[in-house]
């Protein structure tokens, strides 16, 4: 007993092979899967016979019991003692299900089994369509494309698009990941007399007419597409450091060990925007990211939160905070949205924030703490109607420093230090009132005394002068010329 699996060939009789010819003009019981099929009329008109299981498909509820039937009847033909021949439409080893059955259960049942080579509609729609399958194609049955990975970039052709329903079905799946309008071609009864090949828009796809069983879709490959973005690099490093056998100065770092270098790398970050220096800002954020990975994986190891946390809480707080956007409110402009989102950052943090003030970290820089006090402060308004009185403000604090300034020794390092703070919490209103962060305003400044002391101490390298050989009015004059190159450049 055995069972001979072979294939009816795209369509055409003329596509069976020789092989498969001789086996269906056999003496044993020859089992087809499906009497539709074109070469069938041809097998009858040469006295071919044949039963098939078409009565199945009328009883089946679904495809996949309907396939188990089938590799079930065919197995017990086969255990009565008959060497089976059993014929399938195309190829037995593409996109053929029953195949798969058949083989699977013959094992078990110790049913010995072959299976014959046949030509599929694959080699008539590679020839018809120009396509070279080394270069990446993908096959797939329209009941499973939501098993198709998003980022597929190589050619697809999409089999059993039998019925409008299935067709309707394959297009609003296909639409996400290429869009209304990217071009696909439908091929329908190939190799057949009747053969027709349309290209179409994608959202065309269920309003052709003619769709029946023998019909096939097939979407061209997108260009390739850079990686998908993933975090899992960085963060599978930073766990090997951490881990036993890892770096020992990693391993010993805590939270409040990294403080400063999470600060040291804004200013990096900062720098290399001053600087407009792509490569470097690109080197900076790096830097930067590592950091945020850094902390998060020290939350991990305690059990407080992952990376993957650290992801999933920003975005949702951007969808949220962003109701114009991907909610179904409407914004007039950005000032409303700046109102929106302080209205959902106060709901978000009620019971939390009690104070106007509350909420301003600590730890931040005082030119930028500065600058959130005095926002906070304006927004229960504290704060002047213009910026007439903020000059003045300036001009009163300076007043008071000099007044410091001339007290006697005793009293005067407190005082002056009092009132220098109140020139620069009044300089930093100033900032605010021009809509200038003052933090960046004056890391611009130092990163541009920066150039120019640089600049200086080149020239002076260059000119072989030392610093204490030379005086103010020549250094005025290279810091002159520093300034001039910049502005020129």
């Amino acid at each position: 007993m055995g069972i001979t699996i072979v294939g009816l060939g795209p369509g055409s009789f003329k596509h069976i092979t020789l092989e498969t010819w001789e086996l269906l003009n056999g003496n044993g019981p020859l089992l087809l899967r499906t009497a539709k099929h074109p070469c069938v009329d041809t097998l009858k008109a040469r006295g071919v016979s044949f039963s098939s299981f078409d009565y199945l498909y009328e009883q089946a509820e679904d495809f996949a019991s309907l396939y188990q039937q089938i590799a079930a009847a065919v197995i017990e033909k086969a255990k009565q003692g008959q060497d089976i021949v059993y014929a399938v439409p195309g190829s037995p080893l593409v996109a053929e299900k029953t195949v798969e059955l058949i083989s699977a259960q013959a094992r078990e049942a110790g049913v010995s089994f072959t299976i014959i080579p046949a030509m599929s509609f694959l080699e008539i729609l590679y020839t018809r369509l120009g396509v070279d399958p080394i270069s990446g194609v993908t096959i797939v049955d329209a009941a499973d494309l939501a098993l198709l990975p998003p980022d597929l970039v190589t050619g697809l052709i999409i089999t059993q698009v039998y019925s409008r329903q299935v067709a309707s079905d394959a297009k609003l799946a296909l639409m996400d990941c290429f869009g209304d309008e990217y071009q696909v071609t439908v091929v329908r009864h190939l190799g057949l007399p009747e053969e027709q090949i349309t290209k179409i828009m994608l959202f065309e796809l269920d309003r052709l007419n003619g769709i029946d069983h023998l019909t096939s879709v097939y979407v061209p490959h997108r260009p390739a597409r850079s990686k998908l973005f993933s975090l899992d690099p960085v963060v599978d490093v930073m766990a090997r450091l951490r881990s036993p056998g890892g770096c020992v100065w990693d391993i010993e770092q805590t939270h409040l060990s990294l403080r400063r270098y999470i600060v040291e790398e804004v200013y990096e970050v900062l720098e290399a925007i001053e600087l407009a220096d792509g490569v470097k800002l690109c080197e900076e954020l790096g830097d930067l990211l590592l950091q945020i990975v850094f902390h998060a994986r020290l939350a991990e190891e305690s059990g407080g939160f992952t990376m993957q946390d650290v992801v999933d809480t920003v975005t949702e707080k951007m969808v949220r905070r962003h109701p114009h956007v991907f909610g179904k409110i409407t914004v007039r402009d950005a000032a409303e949205v700046v109102v929106n989102w302080d209205q959902i950052k106060k709901q978000e943090k009620a019971g939390e924030r009690i104070g106007v003030l509350d909420g301003i970290p600590i730890g931040l820089p005082t030119l930028m703490a500065a600058y959130k006090l005095q926002a906070k402060a304006a927004k229960v308004g504290f704060d002047w109607d213009d910026i007439g009185p903020v000059w003045d403000k300036i001009a009163e604090e300076l007043g008071e420093l000099k007044e410091a300034a001339a007290l006697p020794e005793a009293e005067r390092a407190q005082k002056t230090e009092d009132e220098l703070g109140d020139v620069l919490f009044a300089v930093v209103n100033l900032a605010r009132f021009m809509g200038i962060d003052p933090e960046t305003a004056l890391n611009r400044t130092n990163n541009k005394f920066r150039r120019r002391f640089n600049y200086i101490e080149a020239k002076l390298k260059e000119q072989g002068i030392a610093w204490e050989n030379t005086i103010l009015a020549d250094l005025d004059v290279l810091w002159e010329e520093a300034k001039k190159k910049e502005i020129a450049g």
